[in-house]
């Protein structure tokens, strides 16, 4: 699952979407500059590299349009007087496109890594995957823009928010100087604790307790404490209950049960239970929870695929610049020519002709199916809701059919060619449906802001070259550094490493990759997956979000508990915003108090993708000094705080980003007393609803 940061939309801001583009189609400002295109690759490359970070540290990554848009007009406003709209809009584009991409790659091809079919990462092969799957997602969602944009009028929220932000910054504002800042602090403390190790990274302890063991733990990440704010209370705390269900249940049961394996120290015993046993119940309860989410969008689903097959009539518009998109017959050149490449790509790579074939048509059918799809589910719902975990696994589900009967019915190749042809496959499918709910996003944005749709097209070329270009240096670079996923480093330790402490988590890649072991005939942990099912069942029937959950049961413990941290000083923040304009929080919000609950929201918002952005670059930096052998620490003679330092260190940084992201609360209160009563008046109501009513 990839979590995507949803930024809240209000109806008033859907209905401004109906309006006029704000640049009319009679005017012709600057749009794809030099500077433009020189801008946008600097930011598409830390933003591709930031996320590709992030996603393997924690599974999440951060939706890089509003950023890049915050900061593009701070670049070029900065050295430039006659910057326009467009122009910031063509580089938001052009950063967001190799974002999203990224997401789509730290999926599958570190799990050629966890299955060993790869040894490092490889550069030609993920340069190759990552362009043409992003390609392919741009193309088809070029193709359909009209459609879905112009025809359908289908509201894409995280659009119409960005829209909003590109005009607050054309027209001023206080958005741009805070996201600075929160990028400059989150840079900071990314360098102290992961450059000069200043802090634990992670303060975690566990007790005996009746025959067992219990775990206490919390990652000090200030990015993860940015997640929670985000995504919110609700998200944050079913994460939160799935680390709770993993690490607070299933691993002391585990433990009891069948005893605890030898370890230097409880946290040890715990962690080691968790990645041999618990975290496969992780991986059952996010299959089935992908598998039903596209179930419970199949309405949406077919709908935007019966929308895609209609015949669009060109005639019926008249061309003007807000509506002339890049010519359909060269767009489908193009995909035909990216489907040929994908047919030489396979039939190198897999020496099977028959195979490279199969393949390469399946993944011509597929990715228009899921482009179209991914496309139309972010436009409905979002792109943050659009279930690509679920698409990605559904295609995996297929691809290993395809493979198995192809490749080994008839072919009867070897497993580890199966394998690699599944993945191969898979990965530029997910790429190709990870880019595309984000590229029409972006296009709902130019078509409001009036940008001329082939130029931003072609912006979303320049941003999927580039994010192409750096993925593969990226992921390199931090496997070198740190391993992607536990598993491929018990594989190859790193020498400074032998234990795996610092490996990244890559929890996608590990699902995928232990899917396709699982598939052709490896150790899926059956049991652990089987009882993950059934968790995944009984969320379902209670409603709530099972991906959410199920990831949490898959992440550690300590990565849970500052998201949750950040959901509960987000829920705090709003609930503070109505409590001073209402003077109660016993009824329903004003008017007013809903409007300064959404200032307090979009601040908040900002400030938690600066510090994401900053620490996550940094950790990046870190990973570039590594590899040149710089031990900061060791340099300078810097020594480790404890445990108690590194938890008051971090506290200090989660007090600036409280001061930060309340500042856009109304006057008139405080924060520790509105704290206290919105705790209260949760807890009262939490009892309400539990007692039985009369």
């Amino acid at each position: 699952m990839c979590i995507r940061f949803k930024i809240p939309i209000h109806l008033a801001e859907i209905m401004s979407a109906l309006g006029e583009p704000y640049i009319p189609a009679e005017e012709s400002p600057l749009e794809l500059t030099v500077r433009v295109i020189i801008v946008g690759i600097v930011l598409g490359v830390l933003m591709t590299a930031a996320n590709a970070y992030l996603g393997l540290y924690a599974g999440m990554t951060v939706s890089a349009s509003i950023p890049a848009a915050v900061m593009s007009m701070i670049i070029l406003r900065t050295l430039f007087d006659d910057v326009s709209i467009l122009e910031n809009n063509a580089v938001q584009t052009m950063a967001s496109a190799g974002e999203s991409l990224a997401a789509g790659i730290i999926f599958t091809v570190p799990a050629l890594l966890v299955i060993g079919l790869w040894e490092d990462i490889q550069f030609v092969e993920t340069f190759i995957i990552a362009l043409i799957g992003g390609l392919l997602g741009t193309m088809f969602t070029i193709a359909l823009r009209r459609l879905f944009i112009v025809e359908e009028a289908l509201p894409y929220p995280e659009g119409v928010a960005c829209r909003e932000v590109l005009v607050a910054g054309e027209e001023g504002g206080e958005g741009a100087l805070a996201i600075i800042y929160a990028l400059g602090i989150g840079a900071i403390y990314g360098f102290m604790v992961k450059g000069f190790n200043v802090t634990h990274h992670t303060v975690e302890s566990s007790v005996d307790f009746l025959s067992t063991k219990l775990y206490a733990g919390m990652d000090l990440s200030i990015a993860l404490l940015s997640v929670g704010y985000i995504v919110g209370i609700r998200i944050a705390s079913f994460i939160f209950l799935g680390g709770v269900i993993g690490f607070g249940i299933l691993v002391p049961i585990y433990g009891l049960i069948n005893g605890w394996p030898e370890a230097s120290n409880g946290v040890e015993a715990f962690y080691s239970v968790w990645s041999s046993q618990i975290r496969y119940v992780g991986v059952g309860a996010m299959v089935v929870g992908g598998i039903y989410t596209l179930w419970s969008m199949k309405g949406t689903i077919f709908t935007g695929l019966s929308k895609a097959f209609e015949k669009n009539d060109e005639t019926a518009f008249e061309v003007v610049r807000t509506e002339q998109d890049l010519p359909l017959r060269k767009v489908l050149m193009v995909c035909g020519l990216l489907v040929l490449a994908t047919f030489i790509f396979y039939a190198i790579a897999l020496e099977s002709v028959v195979l490279a074939f199969a393949g390469a048509a399946f993944l011509a059918i597929v990715s228009f199916f899921f482009a179209a799809v991914a496309g139309y589910i972010a436009g409905v719902v979002g792109s943050s809701n659009s279930p690509v975990s679920g698409m990605t696994i559904a295609t995996l589900l297929f691809t290993v059919a395809l493979v198995w009967v192809v490749g080994d019915l008839f072919l009867e190749l070897s497993t580890g060619t199966l394998m690699y042809a599944t993945l191969l496959i898979a990965a530029i499918v997910a790429s190709s449906a990870a880019i595309a709910g984000d590229v029409m996003q972006d296009l709902k944005t130019g078509h409001m802001v009036g940008a001329t749709p082939w130029k931003q097209q072609i912006a979303e070329i320049v941003g999927v070259v580039t994010g192409a270009i750096v993925i593969g240096p990226t992921l390199k670079l931090l496997h070198e550094a740190f391993r992607i996923s536990s598993t491929a480093c018990a594989l190859d330790p790193l020498p400074g490493d032998p234990e795996c402490k610092n490996a990244l988590f890559a929890p996608q890649a590990e699902l995928i990759g232990a899917i396709v072991e699982g598939a052709f005939g490896g150790d899926l942990n059956l049991q652990m997956v089987l009882l993950g099912a059934v968790i995944a069942v009984v969320l379902i029937r209670l409603s709530m979000p099972v991906m959410s959950v199920a990831i949490g049961i898959y992440l550690p413990l300590g990565l849970s508990v500052p998201i949750m941290l950040g959901g509960i000083i987000s829920y705090i923040a709003l609930r503070s915003a109505h409590l001073r304009i209402d003077g109660t929080l016993d009824r329903e919000p004003s008017a007013e108090a809903v409007t300064a609950a959404k200032e307090v929201e979009s601040r908040g918002v900002l400030i938690g993708a600066g510090f994401i952005a900053g620490e996550s670059i940094m950790g990046v930096f870190v990973a570039i000094l590594i590899v040149m052998k710089i031990n900061l620490p060791e340099l300078l003679g810097i020594g480790e705080l404890g445990n108690l330092f590194s938890l008051a260190f971090f506290a200090w940084f989660v007090g600036i980003f409280i001061w930060l992201a309340t500042r856009a609360l109304p006057d008139g209160g405080n924060l520790l007393t509105d704290a206290i009563v919105v705790v209260r008046n949760s807890i009262s109501k939490a009892y309400q609803s539990l007692m039985p009513k009369r």
